[in-house]
């Protein structure tokens, strides 16, 4: 059960090789975070994941899956419940940035992006949802973006995989009202992982460590939404008054 500070014992990673989640993972061990279940689909950096958990006294265990195969998503879910136990958190990490240019101009491209940041991830929102309200208790943390709060023109088919997202998990938060489960979406802006590697900063830059610090600031607060860093929630309420023709010309 998660502690009275809202920290929990034990979470589910969805795409247990991605730096943010890896980042919040060790934040939440330094508090009373015990048993983690990872799943992702490539193996060494999981594994890397996995010993560096087990380094700070976590007991972990690894599941390959890929998050484009919905129908491993169910099975996986009971299996981490059997696991576990209870899980207190379930993290929704998975996802890819994709190329604009090559994803704006091949269909297969641009299904691949919606089906890894949208469609796998909705999939396992559902499965987990079911196992928690069975449970009746639990928190689950879906990684969105800014991105999606406003699609963009520069990135818009990864800005829209990520608005869908988004909306799903605002559905679900409503959804699952009065049931004991809460959802909290975090939408960071530009943060330096390998998926940005050669990319120019964006205003408001941040590291995988500040997303985490922002994120256990939210579960403390139980918070609905996080915005990483705090201040682009206060950018944003400004970008989605512009002009449409404005906006157009916003840089990638």
């Amino acid at each position: 059960m998660n502690d009275a500070l809202g920290m929990p014992q034990s979470a589910v990673v969805i795409g247990g090789s991605s730096e943010i989640a890896a980042a919040l993972l060790r934040a939440l061990a330094a508090e009373r975070l015990s048993r983690v279940v990872l799943g992702g689909r490539q193996s060494e950096r999981l594994e890397a994941a996995a010993k560096e958990l087990g380094a700070l006294g976590v007991e972990v265990h690894t599941d390959s899956l890929d998050v484009t195969d919905v129908g491993a998503l169910g099975p996986f879910a009971a299996g981490a419940a059997s696991r576990l136990g209870d899980i207190d958190l379930v993290v929704v990490a998975a996802g890819v940035l994709g190329d604009q240019d090559t994803d704006a101009a091949d269909p297969v491209a641009a299904a691949r992006v919606f089906e890894t940041n949208t469609t796998g991830p909705v999939a396992a929102l559902t499965a987990f949802a079911e196992v928690l309200r069975r449970q009746g208790h639990g928190r689950i943390v879906v990684f969105s973006s800014v991105a999606g709060v406003r699609v963009r023109r520069a990135n818009y088919v990864y800005g829209a995989s990520k608005a869908g997202l988004d909306g799903f998990a605002q559905g679900l938060s409503d959804a699952l009202e009065g049931t004991g489960v809460g959802v909290t979406i975090v939408r960071p802006g530009w943060v330096a992982t390998r998926m940005t590697a050669g990319r120019e900063p964006a205003p408001f830059a941040t590291t995988p460590d500040a997303v985490a610090a922002d994120v256990v600031a939210g579960l403390r607060k139980g918070a609905a939404v996080v915005w990483s860093p705090p201040l682009l929630k206060l950018a944003f309420a400004v970008f989605r008054l512009l002009p449409g023709a404005l906006w157009r010309r916003m840089p990638g």
